[in-house]
């Protein structure tokens, strides 16, 4: 049979096994159901398929298993009933062998899993949140991070990944916010290619590589009042400078797959737009892909948007519009065969959908490759390697706010130091959504940070309060603490730890207090949309308090988007974000409070004032309107901004050509000095502006960003590109286009400190 035979091309193996199957086989190859519902873990660590797995086997088959591998409070799967890495990799292949052996053609199934910031499974390496890897700027960093979790997925047989998430923030109430990069369309671009690169690797069907899936397509950073999965309320120019261009980036990187939103724009669902799906990423980009829906996203088609009366016409809608593979799997496996018959769905389209399914099995190798190494797993699932380039990683995008004074970096000379508040010692609250469970001892936290910079008796700890309750039952024993200490370390925020159970943490002690009832203190994440920016509960009553003692106070967030506290911007001495900074974050947080490490973290997106002031982007169009009444429209901090315990300085910028055509390179040259006493690194940040255009123009626009490291002294010439790619807009008919005229160039450490410098665009021909 040709399509078992390695050496001829990709199509012709696929056009054989196509016209093999019968029409509950390329169903099946359509589905993906639930894969940690496919098994019970036996008592010695060995697993049982169901009976279920089974069943739809004999029916046609199943294409693919998603969360196999997945462990957290939504499945189920605890550290007690879960897998360990090597006991993961052996499950999966019980499972594939059974297919291989089960079935009439012995397709192989392709493994679904979520690796957000980390392989979502039982023992593997917990990195920051892709919020903190936009907050780095460095795609190199986090390429070789994406590298990382493609080694740890693909040793347990996880084939492709739901990730990157690519959407653009317009209003961090939303509680995906820290899923994301930000709010800018570049820096998501660059970080997508990077994303891409690091997971797919140079092959695919490598056995460290695994198949990229960009999500939410698209406007999904967009919703209607921050609320997850509302409209999008976008025109489509916007949608196409803005929303589409990560995604147009990452694509032509060559993802392999693409999931639509679960939103709908202008009255579309994603699930079901064919301009999106076909048009723009097939048509217009070239994509050769898989489109897979989110979980139950066709079944929202028929309940909850109400595009579809029926099952049939919901399934009929999203193949129609070039979807290839259903998430959870039941509305194609309930209702495309009745859709076919109804002649609702072509046979063609049938085809074309499993042939894309197919292809993407061929080229990760899985016909010739279809087991995992459950002795690689063991060695390389949170290997030591890992767990260094987690704690670099949040040592690079922690963001230093405010240092009145040169309160950091703390001497270790200090006589004792104060740890307080309810993100302090609280492993979960650290890590983000989308995370599975953790053994004892895995997460380090900012208190065990501190305790490894300065000796146990030198530190005084407790919780104070907690992210959402009113108690304040902790205050006393916090004020003591801090009064007995020479400065205040205040760890708050967020949390978006989902109910891992354990317990909860004292307030008069500090210790852990297993009880019936666990406390969520989930404040963000998925599903979980704010109407206000400021912190819950007691924090800032708590924050008052210690005030008032006269101490140093250092304010470290940790958290999933943004906090706006006016008072504490004030107040506070010096400020740390953190957002979700990962397992060895507490590492990274201690490092840079005792200037072990300098600070480089840059802010991704804009830091309001007030809530009211939302949606307040950097990069918004120069028609902004008038200011509010009771405020003006700057932002508290601005986008790309971050402090250093060195300082930087510009000048010498210039353009060589100063005037070019359309299809022509400039190059822009800046002289950037360390003039301080540190070594440090810089984030240096190259801003377009078009002066006068057919279209409005954002003001401001991110065109290109360098890390660079300097020692005390040193002056580097940096240089950037500046082409049709930096210069283009989308014109009145949508299409990409360089209108000549003056564009002002600036460079500079944040986007409201920068240097400047014009360039010329001429007309096409003219020289």
């Amino acid at each position: 049979m040709d399509y078992k035979n390695a050496s001829l091309p990709v199509d012709k193996r696929v056009a054989d096994l196509l016209c093999r199957m019968t029409m509950e086989e390329k169903i099946g190859q359509l589905i993906q159901p639930f894969g940690w519902k496919s098994y019970v873990k036996q008592e010695d660590g060995t697993v049982a398929i169901t009976e279920e797995f089974m069943l739809m086997m004999e029916a046609g088959g199943i294409g693919s298993l998603y969360g196999t591998l997945r462990a957290d409070p939504w499945t189920g799967v605890t550290l007690e009933n879960g897998l360990s890495p090597e006991e993961g990799a052996e499950a999966v292949n019980v499972l594939q062998r059974y297919a291989l052996e089960h079935t009439r053609l012995g397709i192989p199934i392709l493994f679904g899993e979520e690796c957000s910031h980390g392989h979502m499974a039982v023992g593997a390496t917990v990195f920051p949140v892709p919020l903190l890897v936009g907050s780095a700027w460095n795609p190199e960093l986090y390429e070789e991070m994406c590298r990382a979790v493609a080694v740890e997925t693909r040793s347990q047989g996880g084939a492709v990944t739901y990730s990157p998430v690519l959407d653009v923030v317009r209003d961090p109430r939303w509680g995906r916010t820290e899923e994301t990069y930000g709010e800018d369309p570049y820096l998501a671009g660059v970080l997508a290619v990077a994303a891409v690169k690091g997971l797919q690797g140079q092959s695919l069907d490598s056995v460290d590589s695994i198949a990229a899936t960009l999500k939410h397509f698209t406007g999904y950073g967009s919703p209607e009042g921050g609320r997850n999965g509302a409209p999008a309320h976008l025109g489509l120019r916007e949608l196409h400078e803005t929303d589409l261009y990560p995604f147009r980036k990452a694509v032509e990187a060559g993802a392999s797959s693409i999931m639509p939103a679960y939103n709908e724009i202008d009255g579309v669902p994603c699930t079901s737009n064919r301009y999106l799906l076909e048009d723009v990423l097939r048509q217009e980009w070239g994509f050769d892909g898989l489109v897979i829906t989110d979980c139950g996203a066709i079944d929202m088609l028929q309940s909850g948007h109400n595009t579809a009366a029926t099952g049939e016409e919901a399934v009929a809608a999203a193949v129609k519009a070039g979807v290839d593979m259903e998430m959870s799997g039941g509305m194609f496996r309930g209702h495309l065969a009745p859709a076919l018959e109804q002649n609702a769905v072509a046979a063609a389209e049938l085809d074309l959908a499993v042939s894309r399914v197919l292809t993407l099995k061929f080229r990760l190798g899985l016909f010739e490759r279809p087991f995992a190494d459950p002795a690689r797993a063991k060695e390389v699932i949170g290997s030591k390697a890992h767990k260094q380039l987690a704690r670099r990683m949040a040592e690079e995008g922690i963001i230093l706010l405010k240092n009145n004074s040169r309160t950091l970096p703390l001497s270790k000379d200090i006589g004792s130091l104060a740890v307080i508040g309810p993100n302090a010692h609280s492993p979960y609250n650290q890590l983000g959504d989308y995370t599975s469970p953790q053994p004892e001892g895995q997460i380090v936290t900012v208190l065990e940070g501190i305790r490894r910079q300065l000796k146990p008796e030198r530190v005084h700890y407790a919780p104070g309060c907690r992210i959402k309750d009113g108690s304040r039952e902790g205050f006393s024993r916090a004020l003591e603490a801090a009064a007995q200490a020479d400065a205040t370390v205040l760890v708050i925020g967020g949390s978006s730890a989902r109910d891992f159970g354990g317990g909860t943490i004292d307030l008069r002690t500090g210790a852990s207090l297993v009880t019936d009832h666990v406390w969520s203190d989930m404040d963000c994440g998925e599903g979980i949309d704010r109407s206000t920016l400021h912190l819950l509960g007691v924090q800032l009553e708590l924050a008052r308090e210690l005030r008032k003692l006269g101490k140093p106070l250092i304010v470290v967030y940790i958290n999933g988007r943004p906090v706006t506290e006016p008072w504490m911007d004030e107040q506070a001495d010096a400020i740390l974000e953190a957002w979700y900074p990962g397992q060895e974050g507490g590492n990274a947080i201690a490092d840079i409070l005792f200037g072990e490490v300098n600070p480089s973290g840059r802010l991704p997106l804009t830091l309001p004032k007030h809530v009211g002031q939302l949606p307040l982007n950097y990069n918004s169009r120069r028609t902004r309107g008038k200011r509010y009444l009771e405020s003006d429209l700057s932002p508290q901090y601005p986008f790309g901004f971050g402090l250093s315990y060195t300082e930087f300085e510009y000048s010498g910028l210039w353009i060589e050509p100063g005037v070019i055509g359309p299809d022509e390179e400039a190059l822009v040259h800046v002289d950037v000095s360390n003039v301080g006493s540190l070594a440090g690194a810089e984030v240096v940040q190259l801003y377009v502006s078009d002066l006068a255009a057919s279209v409005t123009r954002p003001e401001l626009a991110l065109k290109g960003f360098s890390k660079i490291r300097l020692q005390p002294g040193e002056r580097r010439t940096v240089t950037f590109p500046l082409n049709r790619e930096h210069l283009e807009l989308v014109g009145m008919d949508l299409r990409r286009v360089v209108e000549p005229g003056e564009f002002m160039v600036r460079v500079g450490s944040h986007s409201a400190s920068t240097v400047s410098c014009s360039l010329t665009v001429r007309e096409s021909g003219v020289q």
